[in-house]
C-alpha cells in the first residue's frame, strides 16, 4: 500500500489492552447473567468460565495472524489471504455483522441501566449515543481510544470495589454455598447452550485484530495485550457472576435485566439509599459506552479492508480529512441503529455469538493453511503454541456450540453465507485476480499457487522492519565494503563478495557464489532504484553476513538475463548488496532483505550513497537515524575525555556498541584493547535512549 493509504500507527500496548478489555465488558457482565441463569441455573458461573477457556484457541490464532499480517480488516483479511476471496468475503461480512450486533447489544444494555435513574426511552437513547460514537470515530482513532482509556480505567476501579465488597458481604452473611442448587437446572444440554450464549461476552477480545494496522510493535503488543485483557475479564466475570448468584439467588437473577445493580443494592446497605445502585449504573454505562465505541471503531475497518480488495465499492476505502474511513464508519452506524430498532436483546446476543463462533472456527483453519503452505514470507512475530492441536480444538468447539444454540442461529449463519456468495458472484468475482494461501498447499500436491500473496507478505515484512533479535545494525556495521572504480560485471561482484564472506561463514567461496548465481539465474534477485540485492541461504550458517559494493561508473548487467535488465530499465546500478544467511531461519533472512529494500526505496538514498566519503558513512546510509550515532573526537569538545581511553574502559549504556572507528583514512575494527585517538570518528549503534544519552554526554 502507498503510505497515504495506510492508517496511522497510534495504538500502544495499553491501548490494545483497554480496547480488548472494553470490548468484553458490557452486556456480557451487566445484562447477560440474568438471561444465562434462566437457561442453566447456578451452573451459569461454570458457563462463563468455560467460555473464557474456549476462546483461547481463537485468541492465539488471531494473534499469530495479526502479527504476520498487521492489516485493517482482521478476520476478513486473514481469511481472504488464506482461503481465498470468497471465504474472506464471508468472514468479512460475518465479522462486520457480528460487531454491529454486539454494538447494538451494548447500546440496548446501556438504555436498560439508565432507565433505572432516568426517565429516558431506551431505544431513543441508544440511537442518540450511536450517532455520537460514530461522530467520534470519524474524528480519529486516537480521540476514540482516549475515551476508551478513561472509560475502562474508571470501570475497572468500580468493579474492583464491587468484587471486594461483594466477597466480604457474601462471607459475612454466610451465603457461600447457598443459592447454588440445583446446579444444572436444565441438564448438561442447558449448560452447553448457555456456554454458546455467554460466549458473546468474550468475542470482543479479538476486535483489536481488525486494528492491527494501527498498532505500534504489533509482534509484542497484540498477543500480550489480548492475553492480559482475557485474564482480567475472566476473573471479573467468574467471580462477579458468583457474587450475583449468591446475593440474588437463581430465581431473582433469572428475572433481572440489571443484575449488577440489583446485586449491589443487596449488599451496599451501608451507603445512602440507592447509592450502590447508582454506582453500578455508572459502571454499566461506562462499560456499554466502551463496548459500543470499540465495536463501531473495529467494525468500520471491515468494509474499508474489503473495499481495498475490490470486494465492496471503492468509496468505502476512502480516508477522510482525519485519516479515518468516513463512509465505512457512517454505514456501520446506520446498521447499528437498524438492529436496535428491529431486534430484541436475546436475539441479538444469540446471533452475535453464533456468527463469531463460526468465524473463529475459520480463523483456526486459516492458521493451519498458512503453516502448511510453507510460504517463507509468512513470518508471524507470535506463533500459537501446541500447533495443530490448539487449532483443531478451536475448530471443533464452535461447531458443537452453534448446533446447541437452536435453529434461528444456524439459519442466520447459513443466510449470511448464502448472501455473501451471492454478492461475490454478482459484484466481486470479475474484479479479482488473486487466490489464497490454500493454493500454496495445493502446489505441494501438484497444483497451482498464487505468487501474489508471497509478494504481498514480503511488502508487509518491509513495513514491519526487522526485529530486535535480527541485529540488522550489527550486520551492517560488520559488513565488508568493496569500492569498484571501474565498471563491474555482476557475476564477478558475486564471486569477489563470496571470497570475502567465506572468511566468516562455514561455507566455501564456490558454494556461496554458486548459491548467489543460482538466484540470479532463477530471477530471484530484487533490483530497483539503482540497487541490486544478491542473496542466498546455506546450511550450517548461524549469523547473517553482508557485503556492500559501490560501483561509481555503474554495474554491467549484460549476461545476467533479460529479467534483470528489464527490471533495471535505463537507471544505472551503483549499489550491490550481497547477503548470506542460514537455512534454518528464512524469516530473519527475508526481514533483513526487506529492511535493505525499504532503505533503498527512500528517495534520498541514491544521493547519500554516492556522496558518502568513506566506509563508515557508506554504512550509515543504511542505519536507522535513531539507532546510530557518529562522534568525532576533538580536543576542546565534550568528546575530549575519550581521547587516550581504551574501549574496555569506556562506560557505555546497555546495548550500545562502537561498531566502527575511522582513523586517518582507514577503518579499524574495534577491539577491547583499542586506544582512541584524536580525530577518530566513531560509529556507535544501539537503542535510541542509550544513544541519546551518549550524544548529550559527548557530541558537541
Amino acid at each position: 500500500m502507498k503510505p497515504k493509504s495506510r492508517l496511522k500507527k497510534e495504538l500502544r500496548l495499553f491501548d490494545v489492552y483497554v480496547i480488548a478489555t472494553g470490548a468484553m465488558f458490557s452486556s456480557g457482565f451487566f445484562l447477560l447473567p440474568g438471561l444465562a441463569a434462566a437457561s442453566t441455573g447456578s451452573s451459569v458461573v461454570l458457563a462463563y468460565l468455560l467460555s473464557g477457556f474456549l476462546i483461547i484457541p481463537a485468541m492465539l490464532s488471531q494473534a499469530e495472524l495479526a502479527t504476520a499480517m498487521p492489516r485493517a480488516g482482521g478476520a476478513y483479511y486473514y481469511l481472504d489471504r488464506t482461503l481465498g476471496p470468497l471465504v474472506g468475503l464471508i468472514g468479512g461480512m460475518g465479522t462486520w455483522t457480528a460487531l454491529i450486533l454486539k454494538s447494538a447489544f451494548a447500546l440496548i444494555g446501556m438504555g436498560a441501566y439508565l432507565a433505572i435513574v432516568l426517565a429516558v426511552p431506551m431505544k431513543t437513547l441508544a440511537i442518540v449515543l450511536t450517532v455520537l460514537f460514530v461522530g467520534l470515530n470519524v474524528l480519529g482513532t486516537k480521540q476514540s481510544t482516549k475515551l476508551i482509556r478513561g472509560l475502562v480505567v474508571g470501570l475497572l476501579t468500580i468493579l474492583g470495589f464491587f468484587l471486594l465488597h461483594g466477597f466480604v458481604s457474601v462471607a459475612a452473611r454466610g451465603l457461600v454455598g447457598q443459592n447454588f442448587t440445583p446446579f444444572f437446572s436444565n441438564g448438561v444440554d442447558g449448560l452447553i447452550g448457555t456456554v454458546g450464549l455467554v460466549f458473546v461476552s468474550y468475542v470482543g477480545l479479538t476486535n483489536v485484530a481488525s486494528l492491527a494496522e494501527e498498532v505500534e510493535h504489533p509482534d509484542r503488543n497484540i498477543p500480550l495485550g489480548m492475553a492480559l485483557a482475557l485474564v482480567t475479564v475472566m476473573v471479573v466475570y467468574v467471580f462477579g457472576v458468583f457474587i450475583m448468584l449468591a446475593t440474588l439467588g437463581q430465581d431473582r437473577l433469572a428475572m433481572s435485566l440489571t443484575p449488577v445493580a440489583d446485586s449491589a443494592g443487596a449488599f451496599f446497605t451501608w451507603l445512602p439509599p440507592r447509592t450502590g445502585v447508582v454506582l453500578m449504573v455508572v459502571a454499566a454505562v461506562a462499560a456499554f459506552a466502551s463496548m459500543a465505541n470499540t465495536g463501531i471503531l473495529a467494525a468500520s475497518r471491515y468494509p474499508l479492508a474489503m473495499a481495498r480488495d475490490h470486494l465492496m465499492p471503492a468509496p468505502f476505502a476512502t480516508l477522510g480529512r482525519f485519516h479515518t474511513p468516513v463512509l465505512a464508519t457512517l454505514t456501520t452506524g446506520a446498521l447499528v441503529i437498524t438492529v436496535i430498532l428491529i431486534l430484541d436483546v436475546a436475539q441479538v446476543a444469540k446471533l452475535a455469538s453464533a456468527l463469531q463462533l463460526l468465524l473463529f472456527g475459520l480463523i483456526n483453519i486459516a492458521v493451519i493453511v498458512m503453516r502448511e503452505s510453507h510460504i517463507e514470507s509468512y513470518d508471524p512475530g507470535f506463533r500459537s503454541p501446541l500447533y495443530p492441536w490448539m487449532q483443531i480444538a478451536g475448530i471443533a468447539f464452535p461447531l458443537i456450540l452453534v448446533a446447541e444454540m437452536g435453529w434461528l442461529a444456524s439459519l442466520f449463519c447459513m443466510g449470511l453465507v448464502a448472501g455473501s456468495i451471492g454478492w461475490y458472484n454478482h459484484y466481486a468475482r470479475g474484479r479479482l485476480e488473486r487466490d489464497g494461501a490454500i493454493y500454496h498447499v495445493f502446489e505441494r500436491l501438484g497444483r497451482r499457487r498464487y505468487a501474489g500473496l508471497d509478494r504481498e507478505l514480503r511488502d508487509i515484512m518491509k513495513e514491519k522492519g526487522v526485529r530486535a533479535e535480527d541485529s540488522f545494525d550489527e550486520v551492517v556495521a560488520r559488513a565488508f565494503v568493496i569500492e569498484d572504480a571501474d565498471t563491474a560485471d555482476l557475476r564477478n561482484i558475486a564471486m569477489e563478495s563470496a571470497s570475502l564472506l567465506a572468511e566468516r561463514v562455514p561455507a566455501s567461496a564456490d558454494e556461496i557464489s554458486a548459491g548467489i548465481i543460482r538466484g540470479l539465474d532463477m530471477g530471484g534477485t530484487p533490483i530497483a532504484h539503482g540497487s541490486v540485492l544478491l542473496h542466498t541461504r546455506l546450511p550450517g550458517i548461524s549469523a547473517s553476513e553482508l557485503v556492500l559494493v559501490r560501483c561509481r561508473p555503474g554495474v554491467d548487467l549484460r549476461g545476467t538475463g533479460e529479467y534483470l535488465v528489464r527490471q533495471a530499465g535505463d537507471e544505472p546500478i551503483h549499489a550491490v548488496f550481497v547477503l548470506v544467511s542460514g537455512e534454518k531461519d528464512p524469516g530473519r533472512h527475508l526481514r533483513i532483505l526487506a529492511q535493505l529494500a525499504a532503505r533503498i526505496e527512500d528517495d534520498e538514498f541514491p544521493n547519500e550513497w554516492m556522496a558518502s566519503a568513506h566506509e563508515p558513512e557508506l554504512k550509515e546510509t543504511l542505519l536507522h537515524d535513531d539507532r546510530f550515532l557518529s562522534i568525532e573526537l576533538k580536543n576542546g569538545t565534550n568528546s575530549e575525555s575519550l581521547i587516550g581511553t581504551t574501549l574496555r574502559d569506556l562506560r557505555m549504556p546497555e546495548g550500545a556498541l562502537i561498531a566502527l572507528i575511522r582513523r586517518r583514512g582507514e577503518t579499524i575494527v574495534p577491539r577491547g584493547r583499542t586506544v582512541l585517538c584524536e580525530r577518530d570518528r566513531l560509529t556507535i549503534i544501539g537503542e535510541p535512549a542509550g544513544l541519546a544519552e551518549l550524544a548529550k554526554r559527548y557530541d558537541g
